[in-house]
């Protein structure tokens, strides 16, 4: 038996990043209630430092995420010199002309798991408000790091509609510690009765700003928290 069957779960990815989110949550047989926390926008002066950089210097380049992936792209000719990359998971290396290492546990920490010790110059490409665990861990790892951040996410406020339809939920996702911020910021410590966090950075976000959370998924992507989620349920029936 589907313990999601017919249940209604919360998206608050960004609204770019949600389609993928709502399918997965429609394939497990569950209702989607798209309730879009942040947004994702570009960062002016970040942006300016990417567009700047001599791909042809650097010995690897490291994407932390999806959003990362897209702005880093256009860079990525076919005619470019382009040193070896590096990907935060699956979904943000689908996003970069090619990959040489990519993190099955998809976190920094993942990453920084299997990546080679330096010396060498690394360039991070990440949020503006990143954690700083992947940069301070190539640099124990003796790189030479430097860090851009091309986009941030900033927090949005839904329609008092879209407020009642996600309180009324049986559960909410969290894919980032900035949607659970902003999260608290629409709605205070008020959830959903089940909440699930894609990762554990996410998850001590969360629990620092008051939320609870039922279960963290030892998969680091969307279907990973759906999993989780129809697990949880599963056993609590």
């Amino acid at each position: 038996m589907n313990s999601l069957a017919g249940r209604t779960v919360v998206v608050t990815r960004a609204t770019e990043q949600a389609e993928a989110t709502i399918d997965l949550v429609t394939l497990f047989e569950a209702i989607p209630i798209v309730v879009p926390l942040i947004d994702i926008v570009d960062e002016p002066h970040g942006m300016t430092a990417l567009a700047e950089v001599d791909l042809a210097d650097i010995d690897w380049l490291v994407v932390t995420s999806p959003n990362g992936a897209r702005r880093v792209a256009p860079l990525l000719q076919p005619t470019a010199t382009v040193p070896k990359i590096a990907a935060v998971g699956a979904t943000t290396a689908a996003g970069l002309r090619r990959t040489d290492l990519v993190a099955e546990t998809q976190s920094a920490r993942g990453l920084l798991k299997v990546f080679p010790a330096g010396p060498g110059r690394v360039l991070v490409v990440q949020a503006a408000d990143a954690a700083p665990t992947m940069v301070d861990g190539l640099i124990e790892l003796e790189w030479s790091v430097t860090a851009i951040s091309p986009y941030r996410a900033v927090a949005i406020v839904p329609s008092a509609e879209q407020q009642r339809a996600a309180l009324a939920a049986d559960a909410v996702l969290f894919a980032s510690g900035s949607a659970a911020c902003a999260w608290v910021e629409v709605f205070g410590t008020q959830a959903p009765p089940v909440a699930i966090a894609i990762g554990h950075q996410t998850a001590a976000v969360a629990e620092a700003a008051g939320l609870k959370i039922a279960a963290v998924s030892a998969d680091h992507t969307v279907y990973g928290m759906l999993a989780t989620l129809r697990r949880y349920l599963s056993d609590a029936n």
